[in-house]
């Protein structure tokens, strides 16, 4: 499968998106270079983050990051969908309960965004998601979801079952549709100044359940957006779109709760993004 790129709620792009934890048939992730690093035990990470799944970047064909450029958001302006769209998003797989779950908190968006989202399960349609156990979660940022095959997920939901929890529904169907409105990470908002620990960073995420690689952790977690690249509204802690981060992963104490919900900056923002 392959890693695909998304974005975040805080520091929206002028729609640009990114994807969680994946791989799929039609992307490559880019080469990646293993390093031997040692898990941070569970213990040595504050309750609440331990075992926590994230939201993976992932690109198209032929784009990629590379550290101390700005290819990474080079084309994230022009990704936004027009003002106003219907986007028909095809559900494939799942339970009758967990399709119900994913429409009923994606619309969470079109409350605050002039955005309609048609939910089908047949036919033709610009997001296609599937639950492909395993795979991870992850969406293509914005209208990079036309430069998917038509045969060809945009977006997946790999650890939903109908035993699943409201709030985890919820916090990971807003982020993930709101990667497919074209938000980035909030994270790496360019306005974002997080003091890292990046060793601690490094082996944690290395572990379960993410095993990321030290390329990987650079480009999820690092990597920041320029303020010409994106269209952004002021840093966002509470976002939908922002990683959890234990104090135990920066310099100072500084840490992110587990968000769940849209925050009333992303309610705000995706509506100066997508006015009514």
């Amino acid at each position: 499968m392959e890693l695909h790129k998304k974005i975040l709620l805080g520091s929206f792009i002028s729609i640009s998106m990114v994807s969680c934890n994946t791989t799929n048939d039609t992307i490559s992730p880019p080469e990646q270079k293993t390093e031997s690093l040692q898990p941070v035990p569970a213990g040595d990470i504050a309750k609440g983050f331990e075992n926590t799944q994230m939201c993976k970047d992932v690109y198209l064909p032929g784009e990629s990051y590379i550290p101390g450029t700005a290819s990474k958001g080079a084309v994230v302006t022009s990704k936004k969908w027009p003002n106003g769209t219907v986007l028909t998003v095809l559900l494939s797989g799942g339970t009758t309960k967990v399709r119900n779950k994913v429409m009923q908190y994606a619309k969470e968006w079109s409350q605050y965004a002039n955005i309609t989202f048609n939910f089908v399960t047949s036919g033709t349609a610009q997001i296609r998601v599937t639950f492909t156990s395993g795979a991870g979660s992850y969406s293509y940022i914005g209208k990079d979801a036309l430069g998917i095959a038509s045969n060809k997920e945009t977006m997946n939901f790999g650890w939903f079952n109908d035993n699943t929890s409201d709030s985890e529904f919820s916090r990971t169907t807003i982020h993930e549709f709101g990667h497919a409105l074209g938000m980035i990470h909030e994270h790496q908002h360019p306005l974002a100044a997080i003091p890292w620990d990046k060793p601690k960073v490094y082996a944690y995420y290395a572990g379960y359940p993410n095993y990321w690689s030290q390329a990987q952790v650079d480009n999820n977690l690092f990597a920041k957006y320029s303020t010409t690249q994106t269209q952004y509204s002021a840093y966002d802690k509470l976002s939908i779109m922002h990683y959890s981060i234990s104090s135990d992963l920066t310099t100072n104490g500084f840490s992110v709760g587990n968000n769940t919900v849209l925050s009333a900056t992303d309610k705000q923002f995706i509506g100066t993004v997508y006015p009514k």
